[in-house]
């Protein structure tokens, strides 16, 4: 088995970044470059001020700092990486299709075509292509035959590596992950390549943890563990719609589901709904790719699981526009939190865009803060959407630096992402700020209610009457 003492990764982005400082970081023989056709990405990357990176992760700024410069690098030259590489991940979006055939569900794969003609162009000795990027089944398929048909007479071994990151944990999850997927041909040189990423992940995880399989079962796994995931979490909040009509309080229920071994207690806090890159892609890829094989009923199984999670959005925006005396209109409403989850700064389906959207819709004034998301990424979540012009929505909505402050005269505070400063804050503080009677929806289950009720806010927490 040949070692690889260079490898490229294309793409610099929540998931390129992270684990390619991580392996540079265990595998300081290995030379890691990761490129990106956006300069201004490189540039933080490459910032010496390592509170500047594009992406903030616990843990991702102290790897940086250990590695950058000298086995790990971030470039703009994407055809020298290329070219310089025995073994290169494709680790670029792959967002659903916004337009054609399979609009709305399926994965839109240009830049992994992109990609791969790229590489065809480029490489002049043979290469090890590794998918990092969460595609759909069959997609190292098409890869092959770009590769095979447009490249220079070289040899491609595709292999399929996905990703089971959570972000907020992810240096931990690649430092100590459950498992790492390795998919690839059951042929000599198909073998000899799993073996070589597999040796990569073996400086630092037992070797008992890296599951080799076939192409398509490895690319299948990585679509089916976000479904099954989102799938707890789509459940557990149906039955906090249901407790909130009862007595019953959904943390009881699911601590007490959560406690049969059969079940375990993970993915079962309930909420205003799930986020972030992966879960909602990838199970409407899971649907579109059962439609496709005529198998109706598997797509509409799954299907359900993202109605369910749009359901509790829409669900808890409404419930601030009943509590509030059935309007809204110019009301000033608190937003504690825009990224999808604590711990991170991406937005990608956090409730709190739809739920911010929906309230601006019912011509709400919405005042913004999250400890780590700028204010033009708020903006431009929003402008994505096309409720409205961007004009409307930046005078519609703020972003502030002050939460306490921000409070001044609200109506209302929904807490909409787990951040563990809100629990900090001086509530009384904030209640003497706010008009009366005042009310805090809080989304994520974060605070005591009776705490609150004795302040005197009118307090509601999802599934809890």
């Amino acid at each position: 088995m040949k070692k690889v003492s260079k490898i490229c990764c294309i793409g610099a982005g929540y998931v390129g970044g992270p684990t390619m400082s991580v392996i540079a970081s265990q595998c300081p023989e290995i030379q890691v470059t990761v490129v990106d056709i956006n300069p201004d990405r490189i540039n933080r990357w490459n910032d010496p001020d390592l509170n500047k990176l594009p992406i903030y992760e616990p843990g991702l700024k102290e790897v940086v700092e250990k590695t950058r410069g000298k086995n790990l690098f971030f470039s703009t030259e994407v055809d020298k990486a290329i070219d310089e590489a025995e073994m290169i991940f494709i680790s670029v979006n792959t967002p659903t299709k916004t337009y054609g055939k399979g609009k709305g569900q399926a994965a839109d794969l240009k830049y992994i075509e992109l990609c791969a003609r790229n590489i065809a162009r480029v490489a002049k000795d043979d290469k090890i292509v590794v998918e990092k990027s969460t595609l759909p089944v069959r997609t190292a398929e098409a890869i092959k035959s770009i590769l095979q048909n447009t490249g220079n007479q070289v040899n491609f071994e595709i292999l399929s590596n996905p990703e089971f990151l959570a972000e907020g944990t992810a240096i931990e999850d690649l430092m100590n992950a459950d498992r790492v997927l390795i998919g690839g041909d059951d042929t000599p040189s198909g073998r000899a390549a799993k073996d070589a990423l597999s040796a990569i992940y073996e400086h630092w995880l037992p070797k008992e943890r890296i599951l080799q399989t076939n192409v398509w079962s490895s690319e299948l796994s990585k679509l089916v563990a976000n479904a099954f995931l989102a799938q707890r979490v789509s459940s557990i909040n149906s039955i906090s719609a249901l407790c909130e009509k009862t007595d019953a309080n959904i943390q009881e229920v699911s601590k007490a589901i959560g406690l049969d071994s059969r079940i375990g207690p993970k993915f079962l806090n309930a909420s205003v709904g799930f986020g972030g890159s992966c879960f909602q892609k990838d199970i409407l890829n899971l649907v579109y790719i059962a439609r496709t094989f005529g198998l109706p009923e598997v797509a509409d199984y799954w299907e359900q699981v993202i109605l369910m999670n749009d359901y509790q959005k829409n669900r808890f925006a409404a419930n601030i526009v009943t509590r509030l005396y059935n309007t809204v209109s110019g009301k000033k409403i608190v937003i504690y939190g825009w990224a999808f989850k604590k711990d991170t700064n991406d937005t990608r389906e956090s409730a709190a865009i739809y739920v911010a959207d929906a309230l601006l819709d019912e011509k709400a004034e919405i005042v913004v803060y999250d400890p780590k998301v700028p204010e033009s990424k708020v903006y431009d979540d929003l402008d994505y959407l096309n409720s409205r012009t961007p004009e409307e929505n930046r005078a519609l909505l703020k972003v502030v630096k002050d939460p306490v402050a921000a409070t001044k005269d609200a109506h209302a505070v929904a807490i909409l992402t787990e951040w563990d400063e809100f629990k900090t804050y001086d509530w009384k503080k904030i209640y003497s700020n706010m008009l009366k009677p005042a009310f805090v929806f809080d989304g994520r289950r974060l605070l005591d209610k009776d705490f609150m009720e004795s302040i005197g806010f009118n307090y509601y927490k999802i599934g809890q009457s």
